[in-house]
């Protein structure tokens, strides 16, 4: 007979990929959890790992019973949630993964009061790339992603929450400030800072002025960075301008407001969502990881028509 703790067992290796790490992970000696798979592989008559490579990767059959697994421990999940919404008690583990454009600006206005609001609540939260939470997701070691969206991904739920517009930051001395009217066509040139590789507000930027082949002729330095904090002190310090996402703006004193424009015609949004996968069980908190984060936003950013969105994945 299978065993949840067996498909438990399966699911660690697989997470991983070496034994005695995903015993530690399950909380049992590496003899036992072995043991268990290997009883699991003889009653069903498969190998499920292959055990002569480092780090140890599933066999095709393997891979699609790991993924059964994932199912059957997840529905199992659910029944505990459906008993906690029966008794109306906010209750349970939630693992969610952020993307870096938004963590800084977005998790110090809800996480705080989202955890004491609901205390029987045990929160994780981790900044990650789009992919990487993608990725979780679909393997269950995340339950939610703050995340741009659309993604285009029939196996991912989309709930969008707000929609932030992207901006300009520019140095003090910066021609952009001084003009009247800024435009998208204004971006397209070779004195833009712009985030690394595998960052979706990097793409959205690429997306929205079509500049694949612009190189940094302008800048004194070649420097793609992973945080746009980083991206703004370099342009005070050396020039240059940066798009920014609309919530940084909270952060800001009134004085470095003054080297922010808004776009005049065109304005750039990005759709900022709850993600999960279509088999996703704690519905309860998700619903109110949404609406938690709706009140916490400025009301203006609740209106999708106040501009168009900029999608990142082509």
């Amino acid at each position: 007979m299978i065993t949840l703790t067996q498909l438990e067992y399966i699911v660690a290796v697989d997470e991983h990929r070496h034994f005695a790490t995903a015993a530690d992970s399950c909380f049992v000696t590496q003899p036992t959890l072995s043991m268990q798979i290997k009883k699991l592989e003889d009653d069903l008559g498969v190998i499920i790992f292959d055990r002569s490579r480092q780090p140890v990767v599933p066999t095709d059959i393997g891979a699609k019973l790991i993924a059964q697994a994932r199912t059957v421990l997840s529905a199992t999940q659910r029944i505990k949630e459906i008993i906690n919404e029966e008794k109306q008690e906010v209750a349970g583990s939630l693992k969610i993964g952020i993307i870096p454009t938004l963590a800084p600006y977005l998790l110090p206005i809800f996480i705080g009061d989202y955890i004491r609001r609901y205390p029987a609540v045990k929160v994780e939260v981790e900044e990650l790339v789009s992919e990487e939470i993608i990725k979780r997701l679909k393997r269950d070691t995340l339950d939610a992603g703050i995340f741009v969206t659309p993604f285009h991904d029939e196996k991912i739920v989309e709930r969008p929450v707000f929609y932030e517009e992207m901006m300009i930051y520019a140095h003090a001395g910066h021609e952009l400030l001084k003009k009247k009217d800024v435009e998208i066509q204004d971006i397209a040139t070779p004195d833009i800072w712009m985030l690394g590789d595998g960052h979706c507000f990097r793409d959205q930027v690429v997306n929205l002025c079509d500049m694949h082949d612009t190189q940094h002729k302008n800048l004194p330095f070649d420097f793609e960075s992973n945080s746009l904090e980083t991206l703004m002190k370099i342009v005070d310090r050396e020039g240059g301008f940066t798009l920014i996402p609309e919530l940084a703006l909270l952060y800001m004193t009134e004085e470095k407001k003054k080297q922010v424009r808004s776009f005049t015609t065109y304005k750039p949004l990005r759709e900022v969502s709850v993600i999960y996968s279509r088999h996703y069980t704690k519905q309860k908190l998700i619903d109110l990881l949404c609406e938690d984060i709706k009140q916490v936003v400025p009301p203006g950013m609740l209106k999708k028509e106040r501009g168009r969105i900029v999608e990142w994945k082509k």
